[in-house]
């Protein structure tokens, strides 16, 4: 069958009960998913500049400033890999750094994942079920969460669906090697772009215990040990630098790097269930609710799971592409904490996939019930994207501006942490190089980052922009700005006796404070 010879419900049309969907013209019903992306495309565009720069994006933004030999130097000594920086330092190259251009590649990747989804669903159910799919997916809160941001998680989403689509025409056709061949580099690709590729390559092998090709268990095919091998020779180059970087936890750590995340406890599991589709964690809701919604989840597809009679189990397949990196990371954050909702955003996109599938198997059973539970989920999806929408006024962009309408020639920036030092480059106007604040620490250990983590991308810099102490300022200065977190304590204190606080501007969390130097 070709792809436009199937009815909205995926089956064969039967002469004379053509349905108006059929009376199209052939071409207009091979564009069925072009509204759908449409869709996706706009839920990605709104509001995809509304919200100011933060760190992780700062620091995006400057690991691809450097040559891409460079980049892969610095994210061997940062805790994500190279790729989306070196993509990213090709797409500044040639669209630019505005806050539209930068964020736009992620709203690619995040369009490109949607079409992706629609594909898979496609291949392992029906057209209906995949138009489902493709509605969800389209306005998956954490989905366009993510694609909205300077970050790798769109992108990682790209290349693992795309990999699950590989592996499931292998699975049909383990003949074709020319679909493992795919699959090995998408995986690769992955891999070469999120460190929890790991958890998807999982899901994969999980799933090849369970499934059997017609003679013998796909999982033990000379081919598949094969392309996995193929990964691993393509990462090769890699291991070196995460095993350094693997060496220098306590750096990481001391910096803020790692150890950051909270550890978990038994609501960790439902509160990511409610992040993944509300992008809050629920736990504001009365108890019978918060665990609803999870609990109906795990009913919806344990249910999927049991009607697959296929041959290839292909709903298993989503139902462990969706929740096994799940689980796998909240057992590990019991010993050593993981769960990071952004970071399994990839495994999220198996939920609507679940759903759709759902959905479409109820509706020949109760169209009514089919259609309550598609506008529940809309529901929930549209809650969860007005969380997303939802943009504080007071916006980091508005501080810095301010500094850049005020500044005057010779005046100085000062900055008390990373975390805003990154945000605020991007949105300096000034031409002189914020100072980044790196006082000795209580126990006289020297306050400046460390080689690894966020240091590697300021550390080349160290004698242009630390500042160990207010009073090192260079003689002669006026006028000093001094950026910080608002709430006590002050990162600057004590403030030197000969300074006059002349102005402040809070901003959020964040405040500026304008001073003049002796007696100026």
């Amino acid at each position: 069958m070709k792809f436009h010879e199937f009815s909205i419900s995926g089956k064969a049309p039967v002469p004379g009960t053509a349905k108006p969907f059929q009376t199209f013209p052939v071409w207009a019903r091979k564009l069925w998913p072009l509204p759908i992306l449409l869709l996706a495309t706009l839920a990605r565009l709104y509001g995809s500049t509304a919200s100011a720069i933060w760190c992780d994006e700062g620091s995006s933004l400057l690991m691809s400033q450097y040559s891409p030999s460079l980049i892969w130097f610095h994210s061997a000594h940062d805790v994500h890999p190279p790729l989306y920086f070196v993509l990213l330092h090709a797409w500044i190259g040639a669209f630019g750094d505005s806050l539209f251009s930068i964020r736009f590649l992620s709203v690619l990747t995040g369009i490109g994942t949607v079409a992706l989804g629609i594909w898979l669903v496609y291949q392992v159910a029906t057209r209906y079920a995949a138009v489902v799919a493709g509605v969800l997916l389209a306005l998956l809160p954490i989905a366009v969460r993510y694609s909205q941001e300077v970050r790798m998680y769109a992108l990682m989403g790209l290349w693992l669906l795309g990999a699950t689509i590989a592996l499931v025409y292998w699975v049909r056709n383990p003949g074709r090697h020319r679909y493992l061949v795919i699959y090995a580099l998408l995986m690769t690709a992955s891999f070469y772009t999120h460190y929890f590729t790991g958890l998807c390559a999982l899901s994969h092998w999980a799933y090849l215990l369970i499934v059997r090709g017609e003679k013998q268990r796909l999982i033990t095919l000379p081919a598949w040990w094969g392309a996995n091998c193929v990964i691993a020779i393509l990462y090769a180059p890699w291991i070196p630098g995460l095993i350094d970087l693997l060496q220098h936890l306590d750096q990481l750590k001391a910096g803020g790097d790692i150890g950051w995340i909270s550890p978990i406890s038994m609501d960790s599991l439902p509160s990511t269930i409610w992040l993944f589709l509300t992008l809050t964690d629920g736990q504001d809701l009365k108890w019978p609710v918060y665990l609803a919604l999870p609990l109906a989840l795990a009913l919806v597809t344990g249910a999927v799971c049991l009607r697959d009679r296929s041959p290839y189990r292909f709903h298993v397949l989503l139902a462990i592409y969706a929740f096994l990196p799940l689980i796998v990371v909240f057992l590990v954050s019991w010993s050593v904490p993981l769960l990071v909702e952004r970071y399994l955003m990839f495994s999220a996109l198996g939920l609507p996939m679940i759903l759709a599938v759902a959905i479409d198997r109820m509706r020949h059973q109760s169209r009514y019930a089919a259609v309550a539970m598609l506008a529940t989920v809309l529901a929930v999806e549209l809650v969860g994207l007005r969380n997303d929408y939802h943009t504080d006024d007071e916006q980091f962009d508005k501080l810095v501006n301010y500094v850049n309408e005020n500044y005057q020639a010779n005046d100085r920036i000062v900055v008390s942490d990373l975390f805003w030092y990154f945000g605020y480059v991007y949105y300096n106007k000034t031409g002189s190089v914020p100072l980044l604040y790196t006082p000795p620490q209580a126990n006289g250990a020297s306050g400046r980052p460390g080689n690894y983590g966020f240091g590697t991308l300021v550390n080349n810099e160290a004698d242009k922009i630390y500042l160990d102490s207010l009073e090192k300022l260079p003689v002669g200065q006026t006028r000093v700005w001094l950026v910080s977190n608002s709430a006590p304590p002050d990162d600057f204190a004590p403030i030197p006796n000969n300074w006059n606080k002349v102005s402040t501007l809070k901003v959020g969390d964040t405040q500026v404070r304008l001073y003049t130097l002796g007696g100026q």
